[in-house]
């Protein structure tokens, strides 16, 4: 298949998905609502927390936690909803797997990017989360995201046909984004501590190593996951 009508396929899965989201609006008001409840919950629960040296780490492991369990509740919509409409074998038949996997993935990229921006605005007004160096923070939240979204696209297309969707789908997330999670917290404490470009571009650079790595790997399993 030529790039141009993998792209236009691509492109045809992507508007479709937004379409129905914008229709719906299923996913954007879960991760919404469940990002402002933790967000609120935690900033009540802890109140004022004392500036000390662990405080950014503190901060980012809260930020992390919650864009995580935020993106279980949405990112595995974009295949469960095709098995709950019915539409999943005529999805096989209008368009190649790999347009199908790209389209999907754009998609959980850009939810995903929003709920981001969402959960750090709130935490930096509730929380009083200070970001002391913007610009390695923006580009850690940005590669974990990626990260993120890499890690859990061809996981939700393996489980959309399973009876215990959700807790199968965090089961067998969560062991394959435990090093990402884990070098997303230290770089986001150390770009919320004021730490500059030099000391934070070994946690982005194997952000995106993770992030690459999962999308080839995904890429090359997705056509024999969903066309089993």
């Amino acid at each position: 298949m030529s790039k141009s009508l993998l792209w236009r396929a691509t492109k045809a899965v992507f508007v479709r998905e937004l379409r129905s989201e914008f229709r719906s609006r299923q996913a954007l008001n879960a991760v919404a609502l469940f990002a402002v409840c933790s967000i609120v919950a935690v900033s009540l629960g802890l109140g004022p927390l004392n500036r000390s040296a662990e405080l950014p780490l503190v901060h980012a492991a809260l930020l992390w936690i919650v864009l995580l369990f935020a993106a279980f509740t949405a990112l595995a919509r974009v295949f469960v909803v095709e098995e709950e409409q019915r539409t999943a074998a005529a999805l096989r038949l209008a368009a190649p797997p790999h347009a199908v996997y790209l389209g999907k993935l754009l998609f959980n990229l850009l939810l995903l990017c929003a709920l981001t921006v969402l959960v750090a605005v709130l935490a930096i007004v509730l929380l009083r989360m200070q970001v002391r160096s913007p610009g390695p923070f923006v580009v850690l939240l940005v590669t974990g995201a990626l990260g993120l979204v890499a890690g859990t696209t061809l996981i939700a297309a393996m489980i959309a046909r399973a009876a215990s969707r959700g807790a199968l789908f965090a089961v067998l997330s969560f062991p394959i984004l435990i090093p990402m999670l884990v070098t997303a917290v230290r770089g986001t404490a150390l770009a919320l501590s004021g730490t500059g470009w030099d000391r934070c571009m070994a946690p982005i650079q194997t952000l995106i190593a993770y992030a690459v790595a999962m999308f080839v790997t995904s890429l090359f399993l997705f056509a024999y996951v969903w066309e089993d």
